[in-house]
């Protein structure tokens, strides 16, 4: 096979892949903007012949009982990033700064955390919270979430604070910045790509979030647990608008921060 036909053969062959993974998405927009007479036939046609927002009309008019899921999910996943960046930022640069075996097992030590099931851990999380008053609160949801996020987050940072030249810091401690100083106004400022995409992952991972929450969560659900809800009553018009609503940011946040997801580029401004 030479070249040409195998250049033709690997995009064949990722295009199929790419419908694949898009084929569910396609699924649930087309079940969301689709009118029930449409789907619940013998044989449901692929396209949407018979378009309606009738779904979505009704959840936007459903008042506090899409308003408030919608506002703690985004209160929680605002929260949780923050919260992962003030303590993950200071760590992972510390970690960056260790020699490579050392910096090898701390973020080794890190990942062992993920390796536990997070269904395993979150009964034991959810009675310790009733016993400090966390449960079913804004709070109680943001510390459970930073068990899944800071992994990632400290991750991310300490390859791009590794990259970091540490002579542009050495240069800072020469013209009289303290350690500190050198690390708040040079260290961070230049690598405030990477901590912005470290943030938005971790908005990301905290956003979709389902097993804490529904060990956490009782009578002020999350948009994922009302996905859950819809589907566990069979209506899938309604879980499949709300989670047509749930995909949006998730996929906006993705096409944002595609392009820097590649070897190298969060630490490219700060090269030379």
């Amino acid at each position: 096979m030479n070249l040409r036909a195998r250049t033709i053969a690997l995009w064949g062959i990722s295009i199929v892949i790419i419908l694949l993974f898009l084929f569910p998405l396609y699924v649930m927009g087309k079940i969301a903007l689709s009118t029930p007479g449409e789907i619940f036939q013998k044989h449901p046609p692929y396209l949407v012949h018979d378009l309606t927002w009738e779904h979505f009309r009704a959840v936007f008019t459903s008042g506090e009982a899409f308003y408030q899921p919608l506002r703690k999910s985004l209160v929680t996943a605002l929260a949780a990033a923050a919260a992962s960046l003030v303590i993950a930022t200071p760590a992972a640069y510390a970690i960056a700064r260790l020699n490579y075996r050392a910096r090898y097992l701390f973020i080794v030590a890190i990942f062992v955390t993920r390796m536990i099931p997070e269904v395993s851990i979150a009964l034991p999380i959810s009675t310790t919270f009733i016993k400090m008053g966390l449960f079913d609160t804004v709070p109680g949801l943001v510390l459970a979430h930073l068990i899944r996020i800071l992994p990632v987050s400290c991750f991310i940072l300490v390859g791009v604070f590794a990259a970091f030249p540490e002579d542009l810091e050495k240069q800072a401690r020469m013209d009289g910045y303290s350690r500190f100083q050198s690390v708040v106004r040079v260290v961070l400022p230049l690598s405030k790509t990477g901590i912005a995409v470290a943030g938005l992952f971790s908005f990301l991972l905290s956003w979709d979030e389902f097993i804490y929450a529904s060990y956490l969560t009782l009578s002020r659900p999350t948009m994922p647990l009302k996905v859950y809800y819809y589907v566990s009553r069979g209506n899938i018009f309604y879980s499949s608008t709300y989670a047509v609503i749930i995909t949006i940011p998730v996929l906006v946040i993705t096409l944002f921060i595609q392009k820097y997801i590649k070897p190298g580029y969060l630490s490219g401004s700060v090269k030379g």
